[in-house]
């Protein structure tokens, strides 16, 4: 279901990841998106201007002031029909003002992750690649769902990159 895996939680001298006590704390790659608006873009999630970002492949990247940075989990996700997950941010990254947010990986979805890290505070924020960014919690149903993402043929489905908006 996770490739690479880490089965237990690694901790020394880094953001943590790996396997948690009902969870799986993912890793951000070292490849991110950062919002700017030195083209003046609009964001519009029907029409995305990829100009409104700069990529950056790095250790670390800083977060401008109240803006966001897109970038991918190291770890492909393979979720069986029978299980939802739901993402929340780690503690370390929520006390220094970076929210992460991710849509639910719903059944039968399958790729690496997409995942949107905001800076509200009012200065600069680092964020580390190759460590612990947020934490998966998984769901299992008593029964597979009916229509699954994959047999919805899901827009994001297998994505391999960091995906921008598509409708």
């Amino acid at each position: 279901m996770i490739s690479p895996f880490s089965e237990k939680q690694v901790r020394e001298g880094v953001i943590s990841y790996g396997l948690s006590s009902y969870g799986y704390d993912l890793r951000v790659s070292d490849e991110f998106k950062i919002f700017t608006n030195v083209n003046s873009a609009i964001i519009d999630p029907k029409d995305f201007d990829e100009r409104s970002f700069v990529t950056v492949v790095a250790d670390s990247v800083i977060i401008p002031p109240n803006s966001f940075a897109l970038a991918r989990s190291i770890e492909y996700f393979t979720i069986p029909r029978d299980v939802l997950t739901i993402c929340v941010g780690k503690s370390t990254y929520a006390r220094c003002g970076i929210i992460v947010n991710v849509t639910p990986f719903e059944p039968e979805w399958e790729g690496f992750v997409t995942l949107e890290i905001s800076n509200t505070t009012p200065l600069p924020a680092r964020v580390y690649a190759n460590e612990g960014l947020c934490q998966i919690l998984f769901f299992q149903s008593d029964e597979s769902c009916e229509i699954s993402y994959a047999d919805r043929k899901g827009k994001y489905q297998k994505q391999q990159g960091i995906v921008l908006p598509k409708l």
